[in-house]
């Protein structure tokens, strides 16, 4: 019999295993030894480009207000 979108249910994906939480646990540790953390050096050089970044962005959007604002009291006469 087919779905209302087209598709058969006989082609269905199977229902996922239940595992038990002492499975989990040991899955969840092999994952965790698998990860990669950055070094302390790689932290902080992302962390400052972000700080630079964020600088840049806020002179950008206060020149760009304070153009708009002049260019809008020069053309309403405000």
């Amino acid at each position: 019999m087919k779905s209302p979108t087209g598709a058969s249910e006989t082609n269905a994906a199977p229902p996922k295993k239940r595992v038990g939480p002492i499975t989990f646990i040991s899955q969840v540790r092999a994952e965790a030894r698998k990860v990669t953390w950055t070094s302390r050096r790689e932290t902080m050089v992302a962390s400052i480009m972000v700080a630079v970044m964020v600088v840049v962005a806020a002179v950008f959007f206060y020149v760009s207000d304070s153009i708009i604002r002049v260019l809008v009291s020069f053309l309403t006469g405000i």
